[in-house]
């Protein structure tokens, strides 16, 4: 099992924004996500990334944060962020990275084997 780092979590006013972090100790990992989960509710996809050595890399987003969220890959540092623009109190959740090293779905969550630990974003009215 290898650990996922993430940072970046906190409170802010509807309509700011912020840049979750994901560090990743693992360069094997193919694709990427975030995940959130708010209080009495199940995980959800919120985006994803993947990439290949010749083809490029793919980014995709749910559409509650299609157009405010921005997934990226730094290469160099192995991390991964999600830039959380115009946040809205329904953004506020648990928001997860997660990692694998095989295919499947970038949807699904049970399709990643590699969790963070979470970090709390909360918008407030």
């Amino acid at each position: 099992q290898v650990p996922l780092v993430e940072s970046g979590g906190g409170l802010v006013q509807a309509g700011g924004s912020l840049r979750l972090s994901c560090a990743a100790s693992d360069r094997t990992f193919s694709r990427m996500a975030w995940f959130r989960q708010a209080p009495g509710k199940e995980r959800e996809f919120a985006a994803g990334i993947y990439w290949t050595i010749n083809w490029g890399s793919y980014t995709y987003y749910a559409d509650s944060v299609k157009g405010r969220f921005t997934i990226s890959r730094d290469n160099a540092k192995n991390t991964v962020y999600l830039q959380m623009d115009g946040l809205k109190p329904e953004d506020t959740a648990v928001y997860y990275c997660a990692a694998t090293q095989s295919y499947g779905s970038i949807y699904n969550r049970h399709d990643f084997g590699y969790w963070g630990q979470g970090t709390q974003v909360t918008v407030s009215s």
